[in-house]
């Protein structure tokens, strides 16, 4: 395919794991194939894994790039009672003992061609050599178009036209979403909130013909390095050796706004009142920044009840130039209200004086 072959309106990898999930739990659905095109780190891989621990099922994952074609055909020897070659499958192909599961052929589009002839079988037959696939599986393949500045080959319409096919893109709050839950470094998710196009610069990348961009995947390598033990100086060298010299240089710079204007620590010690207004900060990165610090710093009831009266507080801010106060005070509800579900500590919020407050502001306004 060339340019943009994409036809199709694009996707969260939230809305296509729910897709997923429909689609396996329909027999008659499972034995098509769907493929999920998008751009690196968006998060296909791990997507895949997510829908069979949903299901208990087994996941056989196969990294096409890594694997030679007589590795899914099998090896070949010679029955001399039958006067015959015969094909012995693969060990890790499924079964007749795993009636179901999901097989995940990763980096289909970037696979030698040779090998996608094998796993074409698969998709189009589910069967290779003497294999046969059981009924039960699910095939998914994932890969990327040449659009996406990877390495790419033609995908023929005989072999598309049996696949159902997923346009994933990357969703800021999505990937927020999941930065949250899985405790991302909150200088990292303050940064994106109000840099979303920071995300993901592939096309940036490809227009500059840099070699080292900025990706989902990447963030979250970012955020690994920035809660290490690093000096900054080392720090910074990981940072800009895995999304450029450019995003790291505004990052940094982003992050002292951030902690020179957010002291977390000294606002869950302060009283509410004068003395919180007085810690609050009045730029939109600081705020952005306070926010996920809190968020990350509520893992007990004591802290989230702090929490709560902080952010009660955001709207006294008065800042040089406007801020949406309201915007962050609702989305900081939300996602406290989230971590205490995840938490189990719901009746700490669902007890507080504050929320009782704000859900009555919240109707006054008409919400």
């Amino acid at each position: 395919m060339q340019g943009d072959p994409m036809n199709i309106p694009p996707v969260s990898i939230a809305a296509a794991k729910q897709a997923l999930i429909a689609q396996y739990a329909d027999p008659r659905l499972r034995r098509r194939a769907s493929m999920l095109w998008g751009t690196r780190g968006v998060g296909k891989s791990s997507v895949v894994r997510q829908v069979a621990v949903h299901y208990g099922v087994p996941l056989v994952d196969l990294r096409l790039t890594t694997i030679e074609p007589v590795d899914i055909r099998g090896a070949i020897y010679a029955d001399e009672r039958r006067e015959q070659t015969v094909w012995f499958p693969p060990e890790f192909l499924p079964g007749p003992e795993q009636p179901e599961g999901i097989l995940f052929l990763d980096e289909l589009t970037a696979a030698d061609q040779r090998l996608q002839i094998s796993a074409y079988s698969l998709i189009l037959d589910r069967r290779v050599g003497r294999y046969q696939l059981p009924d039960g599986w699910l095939v998914v393949a994932a890969g990327n178009a040449a659009h996406h500045g990877a390495v790419s080959h033609d995908m023929g319409t005989a072999l598309a036209d049996r696949m159902f096919h997923f346009n994933v893109q990357t969703v800021i709050e999505a990937f927020l979403d999941h930065a949250l839950a899985n405790d991302f470094a909150p200088e990292v998710m303050a940064y994106l909130k109000v840099r979303p196009d920071k995300l993901d610069d592939t096309h940036t990348q490809l227009a500059n013909d840099h070699l080292i961009g900025a990706s989902p995947r990447g963030w979250e390598d970012v955020s690994t390095v920035l809660q290490s033990d690093l000096s900054e100086t080392a720090k910074r060298l990981f940072v800009q050796g895995r999304i450029g010299a450019a995003n790291a240089a505004e990052l940094f710079g982003v992050l002292r706004e951030i902690q020179a204007a957010t002291d977390v620590l000294r606002l869950l010690e302060a009283a509410p009142g004068a003395a919180t207004i007085a810690l609050l900060p009045t730029t939109l990165d600081g705020l952005y920044g306070l926010l996920y610090a809190l968020l990350a710093a509520s893992t007990d009831a004591p802290r989230l009840a702090r929490a709560l009266e902080i952010i009660e507080q955001l709207p006294e801010i008065e800042a040089p130039t406007p801020l949406p106060l309201r915007e962050a005070q609702t989305l900081a509800m939300e996602r406290l209200f989230e971590k205490a579900l995840e938490r189990g500590l719901e009746q700490t919020i669902l007890h507080s004086p504050v929320y009782a407050r704000y859900l009555e502001q919240r109707a006054r306004e008409g919400h």
